[in-house]
């Protein structure tokens, strides 16, 4: 092991770290970090610029959770969503207050999907796109549902579509 990096690690998983965490690629993402301060209410807990100021790695803090971020980088193999031209990924992001939160996304640049409506699991439910291509959806738990009512409001879902 090399030690001349420092000592070795106290804690194999670093305090607030969950098991698993985001690492979005961004075109453009210390423009991103500012972005997702404002759209998310982001606490920025590190930043690590390359030489041409691109950046490396940095860290956030969204709630209790953290997301990684880092630049498109070709060479590396690294695209974001803009490249590959959309994402495959929603990022979950559970709050207090969906509508609050969708319409501080929108008021800070995000694009509606879908406007916070209650859905038959039992939140309040919608969906924004940010400017650098990832999706989110926002949801607040508001009724608490046994497996067979959340079955029935799916297949009602689907019966009054």
């Amino acid at each position: 092991m090399n030690t001349s990096l420092g000592k070795p690690a106290e804690k194999p998983i670093p305090d607030g770290m969950h098991t698993l965490t985001p690492h979005l690629i961004c075109v453009g993402a210390n423009e991103a970090i500012e972005f997702y301060k404002n759209a998310f209410g982001a606490i920025e807990q590190m930043r690590l610029p390359g030489p041409d100021g691109k950046l490396m790695y940095a860290c956030l803090q969204i709630g209790d959770s953290q997301i990684m971020l880092t630049e498109e980088n070709e060479n590396c193999g690294s695209r974001g969503p803009k490249t590959l031209q959309g994402s495959p990924v929603t990022l979950h992001l559970q709050v207090e207050d969906a509508d609050a939160m969708i319409e501080q996304a929108v008021a800070a640049g995000v694009t509606l999907l879908m406007p916070a409506t209650d859905m038959f699991w039992g939140d309040r439910y919608g969906q924004v796109e940010d400017p650098f291509g990832h999706r989110w959806a926002v949801a607040t738990h508001v009724r608490d549902l046994n497996m067979d009512e959340i079955q029935s409001g799916m297949q009602a879902m689907f019966e009054n579509t």
